[in-house]
This record gives structure tokens, C-alpha cells and sequence, in this order.
């Protein structure tokens, strides 16, 4: 029987860094998740199988206290929120928001609702604010159509962040995904790195939606997760996508940042996915080093930031790629058999 469980829990070990206590891109200090799981029958054959997942930088106020930021685009079949600005100034200053192809204004709305009423100073007194939305396309199993995510979904999944371990599979913006033909969804997974010139230790999270590939392209061999019980996987569909976001408290810019969020395509690959033609393959990345506050009297600040002729670099690089591929592991092998939309039926992978 396949109970929801992470695969090292399964005896499967990923990469050879060392891992964070809880295994989730909640390691890193003050990063929270949040999901509102979307999962009720509607009228007729159609069934909302969907939901909203928060990823928060810090507990702070996000606009006041912006994080750097970085995005990497792998594949740009999607359709998001913020990433122009991301790319631009090298900031993040909402909470990074996850959800289904059509989910995505509702989100948007939702998430700026959320930060208004936070900060009443934004589009009066100061500038507007960048939101931060991704998505994948659900609609195998939820009815995409009926646009079952309400702005108030993604109010929720922000005001009910944590730092506890992220919940994974079928949950949050995770419901009704799709990966390598099986029950896919949200995924997690830490490292951390030591930087043995200085001493100090670094941490670098992900979290996955998964929702990409076809059962001929998942590298079971590759994992000894021979498929020994006879479950059909999802027939050919459409190009899926993946978003990835990663975490660091490493003190990095946004350039450097960017460097690292392009080792999660290595992870990716991994697992067996080619970045196909129709899939939205995003990285957003952040790290939580340090606060850049929205308005200063100062007209110069100062940084830090790593040296990149040292080892360390290296080894963030290397995480990277190690935590990619162990949270899409995770998120398959945490997800449960759904049922959704026309009584379409995705199944768990069959782990042994």
C-alpha cells in the first residue's frame, strides 16, 4: 500500500548534502507555507480539485521589508503575475502565490487585497506592489472553467502560513496536479551547506508543484522504485509544468541568485523531464539574508554578498539541483489516489 510518506522515508536517498531537520524549504529561517485545499463536487460531472498555496519570505511585512529576488525560466509556456519586476529589480515584496491556470487573477486579487489592508500606504502615499503569482493547469481533474478559487482562498493560505513542516501531494495549489502520469502535487525538500572559510552554515529550501511528464519519462530505475503493482498511469495529456521556488538564507544578489535558481533545472532533469514545448518550467527564487527596506533617506546602502571564486558557490549550486529533484520525488510520493472532474481517476504512484 502506498502510504503518503517522504522517500527517504522509503529508504531512497537524493544527492550527498546534508539535509535540513525538516526537510522542507521551511529550514529556511522565518520562510512559511500556507495551502487552502479546494476539493467538492459540483453540478453534474464537475468537481473543483484545486486549491492555493502561500509561500512567505519572512513574518515581516513584505513590502516594507523586501527580500532578494531572482527568477530563471526554463520552459515560458505559463502564464504568471510579478516575475517582469522580479527580473528587473531584483526584489520580491508579496508573498510568492501558487494555483491553477485560471486561478491566477483570483490569486492576484486576493494576495493584493491581503497587502492593501496591511499596508494602507501603498498606491497612496508610495508606490504600488509587484504580486507574485504561478500556476500550473489542473484541469484533468478539477473544472478549471467553473473558477472555483475565490480571492478569499488566497487570503487564507497567506493568514494560515506556518513554519511547520509543509504539508505535500494532493493539497493547497497541489490538488488536482499531475506528474510522470501519477498523483502529483506540492513537494519539499532542504539542504544545508557549510562554508568552511568562514564556518558558517547555509540553507537552501524548495518547494514544488509538480505537474509535468509521462510515465515512460520518470526515471523509475534510476531510484529502484521498480513498479511492481499493475496501476495505470494518466493517459497521454498535454505538456505539463512545474514552478519551483527556492529558498536560501545564503547572503547572495539577485545575479548570483539567478545563478542558482538555474541548477534547478538540473534536478528537474533528473527525474526525467526534457522542458517540453508546452510547459511553463519556473524557478523563483529568494534569499532571506538580508531585508531591503522600502524607503530610506540614504541614497547609498551597503550589502553583503559571497565571493564566487570560493567553494561555496559551488556547493549552493549543488544543492540546488539536490533539493529539485527530492521535492518532486516527495511530491509523488506523498500524494494520494484523486478523484476528480467527469470521475477522471489519478493514482498515487505505486511505491513498494
Amino acid at each position: 500500500m502506498n502510504e503518503p510518506k517522504k522517500v527517504r522515508n522509503r529508504g531512497i536517498t537524493i544527492g550527498r548534502l546534508s539535509v535540513g531537520m525538516k526537510n522542507c524549504i521551511t529550514d529556511v529561517e522565518g520562510v512559511k507555507v500556507g495551502h487552502v485545499t479546494i476539493d467538492k463536487p459540483l453540478n453534474g460531472n464537475e468537481y473543483a480539485a484545486t486549491g492555493v498555496t502561500a509561500i512567505l519570505p519572512h513574518g515581516d511585512n513584505l513590502f516594507e521589508n523586501k527580500v532578494v529576488g531572482a527568477t530563471y525560466i526554463l520552459n515560458g509556456f505559463g502564464k504568471t503575475t510579478g516575475l517582469v519586476q522580479i527580473e528587473e529589480l531584483g526584489l520580491i515584496e508579496s508573498p510568492i502565490m501558487l494555483t491553477n491556470t485560471f486561478g491566477v487573477p483570483s490569486v492576484t486579487q486576493g494576495t493584493l487585497q491581503y497587502m492593501l489592508e496591511e499596508t494602507p500606504e501603498i498606491g497612496d502615499t508610495t508606490g504600488t506592489i509587484n504580486i507574485v503569482v504561478g500556476e500550473c493547469n489542473d484541469s484533468r481533474l478539477n473544472s478549471i472553467r467553473t473558477l472555483p478559487v475565490k480571492p478569499s482562498d488566497a487570503i487564507a493560505a497567506i493568514k494560515g502560513a506556518t513554519h511547520n513542516s509543509s504539508l505535500e501531494g494532493a493539497v493547497g495549489a497541489g490538488k488536482g496536479m499531475i506528474c510522470f502520469g501519477y498523483k502529483g502535487g506540492i513537494g519539499t525538500s532542504s539542504r544545508t551547506v557549510k562554508d568552511e572559510s568562514s564556518g558558517k552554515t547555509y540553507t537552501v529550501g524548495c518547494l514544488v508543484l509538480s505537474n509535468f511528464g509521462e510515465k515512460e519519462d520518470f526515471q523509475i530505475e534510476k531510484y529502484k522504485l521498480a513498479n511492481q503493482q499493475e496501476v495505470p498511469a494518466y493517459p497521454k495529456s498535454a505538456d505539463g509544468s512545474i514552478m519551483i521556488v527556492l529558498a536560501t538564507d545564503a547572503p547572495v544578489d539577485s545575479r548570483q541568485l539567478r545563478r542558482i535558481a538555474k541548477r534547478c533545472g538540473i534536478g528537474l532533469g533528473r527525474t526525467g523531464s526534457h522542458f517540453s514545448n508546452g510547459s511553463g518550467d519556473i524557478v523563483i527564487a529568494f534569499s532571506t539574508a538580508q531585508k531591503i527596506k522600502h524607503s530610506s533617506s540614504e541614497s547609498v546602502e551597503s550589502s553583503l554578498h559571497l565571493r564566487e571564486d570560493q567553494a561555496i558557490m559551488n556547493d549552493l549550486f549543488l544543492a540546488a539541483a539536490e533539493v529539485t529533484e527530492e521535492a518532486i520525488l516527495n511530491s509523488l510520493s506523498q500524494a494520494v489516489t484523486t478523484t476528480g472532474r467527469m470521475g477522471n481517476i489519478v493514482h498515487a504512484y505505486p511505491f513498494t
